[in-house]
C-alpha cells in the first residue's frame, strides 16, 4: 500500500472530527488502517454513501447500498469485511452510523 502523509483529527470512536476535512488522501489513509485495498467497487460504495449522508443527514443501511450499488449484500462484506456500512462511513468521513459498534 501506498504512504500517505495527512494528518486528521479523530473522534473517540476513530472517525473523522470534521467531515469537512475529508478527501480522497483520508480516504487512502483510513483505507489503509482498514487494510483495504481502494477499487472502483470500493468508491462506488463509498460514494453512495457520502451522497446519501449528504442529503439526508444520516447513513443509509446496508439494504439501501445493495439495492442502489447492485452489490449483493454478500460482495458488500467482501469489500468491507468489518461491515460495509461503518468502513464506507470511515473511509468516506463520515460519523459514525447510528448502530454500529
Amino acid at each position: 500500500m501506498a504512504q500517505v502523509d495527512v494528518q486528521i483529527e479523530l473522534d473517540k470512536d476513530g472517525f473523522l472530527s470534521d467531515p469537512g476535512k475529508w478527501d480522497g488522501e483520508v480516504a487512502k489513509y483510513f483505507a489503509m488502517l482498514e487494510k483495504i485495498e481502494l477499487t472502483e467497487d470500493h468508491w462506488k460504495v463509498i460514494n453512495y454513501v457520502r451522497d446519501y449522508y449528504k442529503k439526508f443527514g444520516d447513513a443509509p443501511m446496508v439494504r439501501a447500498i445493495s439495492k442502489a450499488t447492485g452489490f449483493t449484500s454478500k460482495q458488500l462484506y467482501e469489500l468491507f469485511p468489518a461491515g460495509p456500512l461503518k468502513q464506507a462511513a470511515r473511509i468516506g468521513g463520515l460519523p459514525k452510523p447510528a448502530g454500529c459498534q
